[in-house]
């Protein structure tokens, strides 16, 4: 019951045009199978080999995010299912990925992680990196994979003040990269930001994805 309740909340809290990722990491797949009852369709998860169990348990139909940092010699075991992956940080990452699609003669769907937060210990391409890679063309070569928008994480800190204005930021960079290089890609129009602690606020700033998982799920085990 409690599943369902949570569930209900925050999708009535949900704008139309929001999408939520239910981050299912450590819940097992009768939890998981629970609250897909519930019509919740795409489900995030952090750990390669965790999704990959639960992909071969689990309905077909769900949409699998891999929202955790992903290294490249693990992309091969989820390159045949997974449906968008959130936290792409490297060119070498998405060429790898581009292999791999090549291999399972599909395309990959896939968000690049922007380093908005004051920690070094989050992962993600600067901005000016991005910019350097979009004018080289270095994307444009990788037929299988397809760049649908941007994934940022912000500082954990209490002040919702530097939180909005991080989530804000990334939104202004994903306006300026739509414009100047994807203005024709009708396919680049995710802002993917925000956790049950702050995703309020980035819907405030412009997401269109949300990653929760305790404020559905509970209490990581």
């Amino acid at each position: 019951m409690e599943l369902k309740t949570n569930l209900s909340k925050i999708k009535s809290l949900l704008p139309q045009n929001v999408k939520l990722i239910a981050v299912s990491k450590t819940k097992s797949a009768d939890v998981i199978l629970e609250v897909y009852k519930l019509g919740q369709k795409d489900f995030g998860e952090n750990k390669v080999q965790e999704l990959q169990q639960k992909y071969q348990i689990l309905p077909k139909d769900i949409r699998w995010h891999m929202i955790g940092h992903l290294q490249t010699n693990k992309v091969k075991y989820i390159a045949e299912f997974v449906t968008l992956i959130h936290g792409v940080d490297s060119v070498k990452l998405l060429q790898e990925i581009n292999h791999r699609a090549i291999e399972n003669q599909r395309t990959i769907d896939c968000l690049l992680q922007v380093h908005i937060a004051k920690e070094d210990t989050k992962f993600g391409f600067s901005k000016d990196e991005i910019l350097m890679m979009l004018k080289n063309n270095e994307i444009a070569n990788l037929q299988n994979i397809r760049i649908c928008g941007l994934m940022g994480m912000a500082t954990y800190t209490s002040d919702d003040i530097v939180v909005f204005n991080e989530f804000n930021e990334l939104a202004i960079f994903f306006e300026q990269i739509k414009n100047t290089y994807f203005a024709d890609k009708d396919y680049f129009n995710e802002i993917s930001m925000g956790m049950s602690g702050d995703y309020l606020i980035a819907i405030r700033a412009g997401a269109t994805m949300v990653r929760i998982g305790s404020s559905i799920f509970g209490n990581r085990e």
